[in-house]
Formats: structure tokens, sequence, C-alpha cells
């Protein structure tokens, strides 16, 4: 009970720290590194969000999408990186309710970030394959409620798997070698059979990931087709840049989160 009591108010990530030397030796460094990067990408996502809020002219459906999908990622960047900045410094432990809500804002961002690029597929589709309707298919209106549904799965997907971990006992170590709060390595420490939770969350990623993977690829099918089909080589090189760096961005966030979840190894038979 003692030793439940200790990990439910502290836990203790050592997924970069781990070992005294290495610490000692590159902490400053990989400060320095992470720092770089946090703020390379907080300064483009919040630079990109101010822009399309700035100009009128771009109040558009694609600019509304944009600008969602970078508030995301923001708000994922900052439920991580700010923390693993301070056990960089100073202390590299973290309270039990801090790494529950640091885990909910990330899996906030992801989940919403899947289907925002699932709409986003959806509107790069309507934009080339029916440019005439586009403005009846793709109205404000529209664009509001995908948006709004998009957040409103991200926020409600996380708490099945809060909830479930709540009715775990902690009582093996207070110690994850990760370097957030990510699920996964809380399964290690529990004395409690996670295997549900695991099995809830394989479940649940892999359809999530393969669901919203597949709508995107079918989405960028239809669009490689109707633009090898235009006659017109500037429209087929417009089409082609619209969508590339869409698609780069999809392949290594699903990369990612394949990894992550889905991956051998990652299975509720693991736990």
């Amino acid at each position: 009970m003692e030793a439940n009591m200790t990990l439910v108010l502290e836990i203790f990530l050592t997924g970069l720290t781990d070992g005294r030397e290495l610490q000692e030796g590159l902490q400053v460094p990989l400060f320095l590194v992470f720092l770089v990067i946090y703020l390379t990408t907080m300064v483009g996502n919040l630079g990109l969000i101010f822009l399309i809020w700035k100009d009128p002219h771009i109040h558009t459906p694609m600019y509304s999408f944009l600008r969602s999908l970078a508030f995301a990622d923001a708000c994922s960047s900052s439920s991580v990186t700010p923390k693993i900045l301070t056990n960089f410094l100073s202390k590299d432990h973290i309270s039990f309710i801090e790494c529950i809500t640091q885990f909910y804002i990330f899996a906030v961002s992801a989940t919403t970030e899947n289907f925002l690029l699932v709409v986003m597929a959806y509107d790069c589709y309507a934009a080339i394959c029916n440019p005439l309707l586009y403005p009846l298919v793709m109205s404000n209106r529209l664009c509001t409620c995908l948006i709004s549904a998009s957040y409103a799965i991200g926020f409600l997907h996380p708490i099945i798997h809060i909830g479930l971990l709540l009715r775990l006992t902690f009582c093996r170590s207070n110690i994850i070698h990760h370097c957030f709060c990510e699920i996964l390595p809380l399964f290690t420490i529990s004395c409690t059979d996670p295997s549900i939770n695991a099995l809830v969350l394989f479940i649940s990623a892999s359809f999530i990931q393969a669901f919203t993977f597949i709508t995107i690829i079918v989405s960028y099918t239809f669009v490689l087709f109707a633009t090898l089909k235009k006659k017109s080589e500037k429209g087929t090189s417009k089409a082609f840049s619209t969508c590339s760096a869409h698609l780069l961005y999809v392949f290594l966030f699903y990369g990612t989160l394949f990894f992550m979840y889905v991956r051998p190894g990652s299975g509720p038979d693991q736990y």
C-alpha cells in the first residue's frame, strides 16, 4: 500500500536521463536541441495560425482546416516538450495527476490530428475532382461541423483509456523508462493485470489509424487519377504541389503512431 501511494503521488521519467554520467554530460546539449525543436515547431504553428487569421482573403475551408491542424500540433508539442526540458535541468519526476493530464492532452491532440487529416484529404479531393461544385460541397457550415467533430472525437476518445487506467493499482515501481507519460509504459508498472487496458488501446488505436489512413489514401487515389487526366501541365503541377506537403505530413504522422501503438510487440499479450 505504501509503494502504491508513493507511485500515485510521483512518477520518475528516465527515458532521456537514465544514468548520471549521460545526464551530466549531455543534459545541456540535449536541452538546447529540444528547445530549438520546440521553438521552431511553436513559431511555425502559431505563425501559421496568425497569418491565416490576419488575412481575410484566405478565410476559406482549406485554410481553416490547416489552422486547426496547426493548433492541434502546437497542443501536442506543448503537452510533452516543456516537461522534457524541465527534466533536463532539474527534476525528472512528475505527479500522477500531471502524468494523466499530460497523456490526456497528448492523446486529444493526436486523435484530433488523425481526423483533421481525413477532413483535409476530403477537402483536397473535393477541390481537385469537383472544382465547380467545391463552394457548394465544402460550405463554411460544413467546414465548421467537420472541425468540431474532429475535436469532439479527440476529446472523448482518451476518456475511455483514462477511465480504464484509473482502475489499475500501481505497486511495482515508480520509474518508467520513457521521456513523457505515455500510456503503454504505465502498464509495465501496474500490479493489476492491464491486459484489458492494452486490448482496448490496441483495438481503438488500430481502428482509428487504419480507418483514417485508408480514407486518406482512397481520397488521394481519386485525386491522383483526376490530376493525371488534366490536360494542363500547370493545373497538374498546382494540384501536386497542393497535396504533396499534406501527404508527406500524413506518412510521417502515421508512421510514428503505427510504430507506437500498432507495431509488433505493442499488442495486449505483451502486458
